[in-house]
């Protein structure tokens, strides 16, 4: 059996392509880590660095074991939260991952009811938009599901949450705020204020519906969150389109527009993973998930 410890050792040299700043990770000196990547060679029959002037390089083989290794440590990671829950009492944990305007939304309410009725859970909330993987490691994960975004597995179980529409944010005065709603192609020759990460699956579903009538937004300022991008509008140097649910509540003389024709729709879910499907806290927390988007929606119509 690979000792696990030769293999932390093993990852940290192919991390950092030197035996000595592997040695200073991990508290080592560079003799024991040596010594420690020579055992695993010849635990493993595998030639894992060579020498290459004064300093190694890690071969193939021991990128391969080192990239394998990773769902491994990931469960040690987990087992040793879980030995610390034990050690202090808590009966378990939830891992939460959200992107951001999902977060602010609901999450907050999520939260204080799973704090209120488990009052010994552990709570792992995590911001996982930049992900471009699965977050197999999670108990539930808040995504927005797209031919872009990650894909789930058989080891998950995905629900619908919502879809929500775009909205572009003008200015009052701007001649389609007197529109009840604005067509898409009307905004192509408009400065836009950018709003999302370069590849968000979120940033994708939009440019696939410009690309549907014709055109490429053309980006006058460049942002990476709607909080930010939504104040620039107030300058008039452009409009900027985005979800309904991160829209939030605009500054004095900016008002939105639903967008038309087509609508651009980025769809909501949960994943849970399957082994945790029927966790008592796991399933509470879908059902607030449920009653938050709801209420949102509520509040939504008569706001």
């Amino acid at each position: 059996m690979v000792d696990v410890g030769r293999l932390r050792v093993l990852r940290a040299v192919v991390a950092k392509r030197s035996i000595r700043a592997a040695a200073e990770a991990l508290d080592y000196t560079p003799s024991a880590v040596s010594q420690q990547l020579a055992a695993l060679q010849r635990e493993t029959g595998l030639r894992l660095i060579e020498r290459v002037g004064r300093g190694v390089e890690p071969t193939a083989a021991a990128r391969t074991l080192a990239a394998e290794s990773q769902s491994l440590f990931r469960e040690l990671s987990r087992l040793d939260g879980l030995a610390s829950d034990l050690r202090a009492g808590r009966t378990g944990s939830l891992s939460i991952g959200y992107f951001a305007s999902a977060g602010a939304a609901w999450l907050p309410s999520v939260v204080t009811v799973l704090r209120e009725e488990f009052p010994e859970l552990r709570l792992d909330l995590r911001w996982t938009e930049v992900l471009d993987e699965p977050a197999d490691d999670l108990d539930i994960d808040v995504f927005v599901e797209s031919p872009w975004s990650r894909e789930y597995s058989g080891d998950a179980v995905v629900h619908r949450l919502v879809d929500d529409p775009y909205e572009v944010v003008l200015r009052e005065d701007d001649p389609l705020a007197a529109r009840e709603t604005v067509p898409l192609a009307e905004l192509a020759g408009r400065a836009w204020i950018d709003n999302d990460l370069s590849h968000g699956a979120c940033r994708e579903v939009l440019l696939a519906a410009c690309a549907e009538v014709g055109f490429v937004p053309r980006f006058s300022v460049e942002m990476r969150d709607y909080r930010t991008a939504v104040p620039f509008v107030s300058t008039g140097i452009g409009v900027t389109v985005l979800p309904a649910l991160a829209r939030g509540e605009l500054p004095a003389g900016l008002t939105s527009r639903p967008v038309v024709s087509p609508v651009p729709m980025r769809r909501i879910s949960v994943g849970v993973r399957r082994s945790g499907a029927e966790n008592a806290a796991v399933l509470r927390a879908v059902e607030l998930l449920r009653e938050a988007v709801t209420s949102g929606a509520r509040a939504s119509l008569t706001g």
